[in-house]
Protein backbone atom coordinates (compact mmCIF):
# COMPACT_ATOMS: atom_id res chain seq x y z
CA UNK A 1 0.00 0.00 0.00
CA UNK A 2 1.54 3.14 -0.99
CA UNK A 3 1.32 6.14 1.59
CA UNK A 4 0.89 9.71 0.12
CA UNK A 5 3.80 11.98 0.50
CA UNK A 6 2.03 14.32 2.69
CA UNK A 7 1.73 12.05 5.85
CA UNK A 8 4.95 11.57 5.40
CA UNK A 9 6.63 14.63 5.28
CA UNK A 10 4.80 16.06 8.55
CA UNK A 11 7.51 16.66 11.36
CA UNK A 12 6.20 15.51 14.93
CA UNK A 13 5.70 18.98 16.04
CA UNK A 14 3.35 19.57 12.86
CA UNK A 15 1.19 16.75 13.95
CA UNK A 16 1.05 18.00 17.40
CA UNK A 17 0.31 21.44 15.66
CA UNK A 18 -2.52 20.14 14.09
CA UNK A 19 -3.74 18.54 17.08
CA UNK A 20 -3.51 21.93 19.24
CA UNK A 21 -5.39 23.82 16.05
CA UNK A 22 -8.49 20.70 16.12
CA UNK A 23 -8.94 21.37 19.62
CA UNK A 24 -9.28 24.73 19.81
CA UNK A 25 -11.69 24.65 17.07
CA UNK A 26 -13.90 21.75 18.10
CA UNK A 27 -13.48 22.15 21.88
CA UNK A 28 -12.95 19.48 24.12
CA UNK A 29 -16.74 18.66 24.60
CA UNK A 30 -17.22 17.94 20.98
CA UNK A 31 -13.92 15.72 20.26
CA UNK A 32 -15.05 13.62 23.62
CA UNK A 33 -18.21 12.81 22.35
CA UNK A 34 -17.38 12.90 18.80
CA UNK A 35 -14.97 9.81 20.65
CA UNK A 36 -18.33 8.32 22.19
CA UNK A 37 -19.85 7.69 19.03
CA UNK A 38 -16.65 6.05 17.75
CA UNK A 39 -16.70 4.15 20.37
CA UNK A 40 -20.69 3.22 20.24
CA UNK A 41 -20.06 2.50 16.74
CA UNK A 42 -17.39 -0.44 17.14
CA UNK A 43 -19.02 -2.02 19.49
CA UNK A 44 -22.19 -2.21 16.99
CA UNK A 45 -19.89 -3.75 14.59
CA UNK A 46 -17.95 -6.46 16.65
CA UNK A 47 -21.69 -7.25 17.71
CA UNK A 48 -23.03 -7.69 14.16
CA UNK A 49 -20.22 -9.36 13.26
CA UNK A 50 -20.56 -12.10 16.04
CA UNK A 51 -24.29 -12.05 14.99
CA UNK A 52 -23.14 -13.23 11.10
CA UNK A 53 -21.01 -15.76 12.67
CA UNK A 54 -23.53 -17.09 14.77
CA UNK A 55 -26.12 -17.18 11.81
CA UNK A 56 -23.36 -18.72 9.30
CA UNK A 57 -22.75 -21.46 11.99
CA UNK A 58 -25.96 -22.54 11.95
CA UNK A 59 -26.98 -22.49 8.86
CA UNK A 60 -23.57 -24.87 8.14
CA UNK A 61 -24.96 -26.94 10.58
CA UNK A 62 -28.33 -27.25 9.30
CA UNK A 63 -26.60 -28.39 5.65
CA UNK A 64 -24.41 -30.46 7.89
CA UNK A 65 -27.54 -32.64 9.01
CA UNK A 66 -29.27 -32.66 5.63
CA UNK A 67 -26.32 -33.91 4.11
CA UNK A 68 -25.85 -37.08 6.36
CA UNK A 69 -25.97 -40.58 4.49
CA UNK A 70 -29.34 -41.83 3.93
CA UNK A 71 -28.46 -44.89 2.31
CA UNK A 72 -30.70 -47.27 3.60
CA UNK A 73 -28.49 -50.78 5.43
CA UNK A 74 -29.13 -53.87 3.88
CA UNK A 75 -31.35 -55.91 6.42
CA UNK A 76 -30.87 -59.15 4.07
CA UNK A 77 -27.42 -60.17 2.26
CA UNK A 78 -28.41 -61.04 -0.78
CA UNK A 79 -27.06 -64.95 -1.72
Amino acid sequence: MHTPMILTNVPPMGWLLIAVVVLVLFGRGKISSLMGEVGKGITSFKKGVKEGTAELEAEDAEIAEAAKDVTPEESEKKS
